[in-house]
């Protein structure tokens, strides 16, 4: 059986960039009481966009925090408030230099439920027309277009271990193929 937890009172101890971190006491069910440490995270959006013959644009850049470069879904940081269709709408032009006529919602992930309020909504994105990127200053990435089936055949084989690529991939797979 689970239980509630009431926050008793909370702390901010980092106010970063793009992350704040909070330390809260909470009051659990049975009396106790105990620390949760929150990072708020505003989200993102990650968009798995495919042209007519099925391939499916991908990004590979490097993560610092694993030191090595990945291949992804294109995908962004929301803004506080921000719409997620908006925001996936101009990572996919950012990143991958593509507009699209349609835009389906795939779902919402929650990458990491213990201590951090990061959603990531998925879309996926068809009737694409392209021009040129726009990256933001700093941003590096290489653009790699590859056939659904394949990224699909890698998410399932944890090739791709990034959460939101490799869930998004699938969806997109399944939304077109399961019917």
């Amino acid at each position: 059986m689970y239980s509630k937890e009431t926050k008793i009172s909370s702390k901010q101890i980092y106010d970063g960039v793009v992350v704040k971190l909070f330390s809260d006491d909470v009051q659990l069910d049975n009396g106790y009481k105990a620390v949760r440490e929150v990072i708020h995270h505003p989200g993102g959006v990650c968009v798995a966009a495919l042209d007519e013959d099925e391939n499916v644009f991908m990004v590979q850049q490097f993560r610092y925090p694993f030191g090595e470069v990945l291949t992804e879904l294109p995908a962004g940081k929301l803004e506080y408030g921000e719409d997620p269709e908006s925001c996936g709408r101009r990572e996919l032009k950012e990143e991958v230099g593509a507009e699209a006529e349609s835009f389906e919602y795939l779902g919402c992930l929650y990458p990491t439920v213990a201590y951090d309020t990061e959603k990531i909504h998925m879309y996926l994105a068809r009737g694409l027309s392209f021009s040129a990127q726009h990256l933001d200053e700093g941003e590096f990435l290489d653009v790699r277009k590859m056939p659904l089936k394949q990224a699909f055949d890698m998410a399932m084989n944890n090739e791709l271990p990034d959460a939101k690529t490799q869930l998004g991939v699938i969806k997109a797979y399944l939304k077109l193929h399961s019917k």
